[in-house]
């Protein structure tokens, strides 16, 4: 069991931190399955892989495609479909896209052009419905678009992959893509000219009060106060609608935002990201940051195996925990990622 946890990137040091039989590969689909439940899901498995390879293999003889929708929560994006995209993009397949506009930033290549061909967007509706991995029911004016998408996309006639169907993204896609089909580009230097003694922090605010996959709920002034001394200024960022309410003091700014090349920005300069067990945590590798997960409890981490297997694509770049205001003071007074 270890030397496997080990080939999924999972550190000596992580192994208290993960349950260790939950990342969620195709074989962990049928775990509680009986023999006809398994019978189907062997089946529902195999057409999937048949349709990703065939989509793939017609993308790069024709560069060029149809990709989407993504309407799902923001880890999703970064960690399963951004790489993707990159990946089909170095390979020179002009790409048509249906996803939130609020993620094109990310969408650049190093010099800050777009990797996307034709945009499909889809408005910010976080306020009204909050994102489910990528099976959000989205309002009614955001499904008319996505339907738009799917018209257009068909009768194209090029490829498409259509993501919106759960039996092919959950178990399937994210998992085919692990086998050389996801890349990264280094988009700090878009963003950022030069690092800067700050720190960032996402004080999100999701889901339960408590939860195995985020901890407790954490007072972020007192973490920003914790952290302000060892550096020239703290920056409070992330989207609103999943936000704790936070404030300006000291050094410590507000920087809140739905615009995320403003954040990319504070991201890339920052020698340091702290978050919660969320998608944030993936910023660091496309901001070039070191990350500190802050998880207001008692290990394992639910979800936790996923991150690191996932991630291990985008960045050599290890973790980093911390478990309660004294071991987040510590980290920072040690200054490891100096």
């Amino acid at each position: 069991m270890t030397e496997i946890l080990e080939h999924m990137g999972v550190r000596e040091l992580e192994l208290p931190l993960i349950y260790p039989l939950e990342a969620t590969t195709v074989a962990y689909g049928k775990r509680t399955l009986n023999w006809k439940g398994r019978a189907k899901y062997h089946f529902i498995v195999k057409r999937a892989k048949l349709k990703l390879e065939e989509f793939y293999s017609m993308a790069l003889a024709e560069k060029e495609c149809f990709f989407g929708p993504f309407k799902g929560e923001f880890g999703h994006f970064l960690l399963h479909n951004l790489p993707f995209l990159v990946h089909l993009h170095q390979l020179g397949v002009r790409i048509h896209y249906c996803g939130m506009e609020l993620h094109k930033p990310f969408l650049v290549d190093p010099e800050g052009r777009d990797i996307i061909e034709t945009w499909f967007p889809l408005r910010d509706f976080f306020t009204e419905v909050k994102p489910l991995t990528n099976e959000t029911q989205p309002p009614a004016d955001v499904q008319a678009e996505i339907d738009r998408f799917t018209a257009v996309a068909l009768d194209s006639g090029k490829p498409f992959l259509d993501i919106s169907d759960a039996d092919l993204y959950w178990f399937v896609f994210r998992n085919w893509q692990l086998e050389g089909r996801q890349a990264i580009y280094d988009i700090s230097k878009v963003y950022a000219s030069d690092k800067t003694n700050s720190c960032v922090i996402f004080p999100r605010k999701k889901g339960a009060e408590v939860s195995p996959n985020n901890g407790g709920a954490w007072d972020y002034m007192k973490v920003a106060r914790k952290l302000s001394p060892f550096f020239d200024k703290v920056y409070l960022v992330g989207h609103p609608s999943l936000s704790a309410e936070v404030f300006s003091e000291g050094n410590i700014e507000l920087k809140i935002s739905v615009d995320n090349a403003t954040t990319l920005k504070y991201c890339s300069e920052a020698r340091l990201i702290v978050t919660q067990h969320s998608g944030a945590v993936h910023i660091g590798a496309y901001a070039k940051t070191p990350v500190l997960i802050i998880f207001n409890g008692a290990p394992p981490i639910k979800g936790l195996i996923d991150t690191i297997r996932f991630r291990a694509n985008l960045t050599d770049e290890p973790l980093n925990y911390a478990f309660d205001l004294n071991e987040i003071k510590n980290f920072a007074a040690a200054r490891p990622f100096s």
